[in-house]
């Protein structure tokens, strides 16, 4: 009997909170923002008084379903605002049928911001990354040098095989560029003496054995690089060297050089 008594006094006070979610004033409403009910927040969407500062405070909740997210995206006042879209698209409970809607619709250091939203899923990551290198083209270079201290390992990594002096130093200096980044540009058409020679000079890349042979295979690297390793170089990398089709004639004749006086060494 108790317990029927307790489940009537539920039913009673869910449908009183329901019907203040229909009815309430504006300033009423916040208060019932934070109400755990699914079915009241569902309701408290029909209510012609909710506005865009309603919302705006129900998207910080980190709580709310996929569904209700879901309704909201679909909103009118949604479509007209841009900080409903960014506050939905920052809500780690939006799906990522309704964030793909968004991120288009998005600056670039808003999409940035999502990369690192806590609770970001791994898509959700990919998807903002995605928009981010399609604008590349046409992104300021101001704003590229922003991106490049701050971006994400892909997004630096995009930027850095673009090749821009400019851009060299930012995305050196970016602790999530991957050095198999570094790896990938020596390889690749941006490589010429100046971008080499940035990343030659630069203190946390010049120590790394495998950033310095890559150095050193590459036919562009200018011969004061050849000077400043080649000493530092194991007898079985120089012979490795030795042996690479890649490098330019001047180059090779400096790793012959350099084994010749090892050769002598070893002899007196």
């Amino acid at each position: 009997m108790a317990e029927r008594r307790g489940e009537q006094t539920f039913s009673v006070d869910l449908a009183r909170r329901l019907h203040r979610a229909l009815t309430a004033d504006g300033t009423e409403l916040f208060s019932l923002l934070q109400d755990p009910s699914g079915e009241v927040l569902q309701t408290l969407l029909k209510n012609p008084r909710l506005g865009e500062e309603h919302l705006s405070a129900l998207l910080k909740r980190r709580d709310l379903s996929e569904d209700l997210l879901k309704e909201i995206s679909r909103l009118a006042v949604v479509a007209s605002s841009h900080r409903l879209k960014v506050a939905l698209s920052r809500n780690p409970g939006t799906s990522g049928v309704v964030l793909q809607g968004l991120l288009g619709q998005l600056y670039l250091f808003e999409l940035l911001e999502i990369c690192y939203l806590p609770g970001v899923t791994p898509d959700q990551k990919v998807a903002a990354e995605r928009i981010i290198l399609q604008r590349l083209p046409t992104v300021p270079l101001g704003n590229k040098l922003t991106l490049a201290r701050r971006g994400t390992a892909t997004l630096v990594d995009a930027l850095l095989k673009e090749g821009d002096i400019r851009l060299m130093d930012a995305c050196l200096q970016n602790h999530r560029l991957r050095e198999v980044s570094i790896l990938q540009f020596f390889n690749g058409p941006a490589a010429a003496p100046e971008t080499i020679s940035c990343i030659a000079r630069h203190p946390r890349w010049q120590q790394r054995p495998n950033v310095r042979l890559a150095l050193l295979k590459n036919p562009r690297t200018p011969a004061v690089w050849f000077t400043v390793h080649l000493p530092r170089l194991t007898s079985a990398d120089l012979r490795g060297l030795l042996a690479s089709k890649r490098l330019a004639p001047g180059q090779k004749r400096l790793v012959e050089e350099e084994f010749s006086k090892r050769s002598q060494g070893r002899r007196s």
